[in-house]
């Protein structure tokens, strides 16, 4: 069992959050078409849209050597608003600050690689 799985577990995650978190997993993968499908559909469910939200908000607070949380997140978010229920864009409303504030997003890798820019591109100057 992965760390993934067993967190899932312990913390008694609904199908919906194991499915946002693997969708936005530190792998050095994006997320398969197919999940972000699956996740789209579950947008139609009000508990499940509730639990999707919620976790794509938590995984994009994400710091430092998380920064594929975040951009996972960004990518999986841009998918629903184009293809899941319309109260997507809603929450997106509602929660725009949590976009926001990734406008100071920085993390520099071990290879001294700002990774930061792939969560927001910043204006050259």
């Amino acid at each position: 069992m992965t760390r993934r799985h067993m967190k899932n577990f312990v913390k008694n995650y609904s199908d919906s959050e194991v499915k946002v978190r693997e969708a936005t997993s530190n792998d050095p993968w994006g997320p398969s078409s197919s999940l972000m499908l699956e996740i789209s559909d579950l947008t139609y469910n009000t508990v499940s849209l509730l639990e999707i939200m919620n976790m794509i908000w938590h995984r994009m607070n994400d710091q430092g050597k998380n920064w594929r949380h975040v951009y996972k997140s960004l990518t999986l978010l841009d998918y629903l608003i184009k293809n899941g229920s319309k109260k997507v864009i809603q929450h997106c409303r509602e929660g725009l600050f949590n976009i926001q504030t990734l406008k100071d997003f920085h993390y520099i890798d071990e290879a001294g690689k700002d990774q930061g820019k792939c969560i927001l591109p910043r204006p050259v100057n």
